[in-house]
């Protein structure tokens, strides 16, 4: 289960780094793109903030691996 979690909440983080670096290269939101500015899109932004506060682990994870 924890794989499976990691996994999905790296893809998101990653979709959401793309998304950001859309924003500052090109000035492009790919999220308000497709879906809007509605709620949708505050809930694609929510996940993707929760996805990079579950991430934060990573490095507690990394560090015990390495010991």
């Amino acid at each position: 289960m924890s794989k499976a979690l990691d996994g999905t909440a790296l893809t998101i983080g990653i979709v959401g780094a793309v998304n950001w670096g859309l924003i500052g290269f090109f000035n492009f939101n790919l999220v308000s793109f497709l879906f809007g500015s509605n709620w949708m899109s505050r809930v694609i932004y929510a996940v993707v903030g929760l996805c990079g506060l579950y991430l934060l682990t990573f490095y507690g994870r990394t560090r015990d691996m390495a010991s």
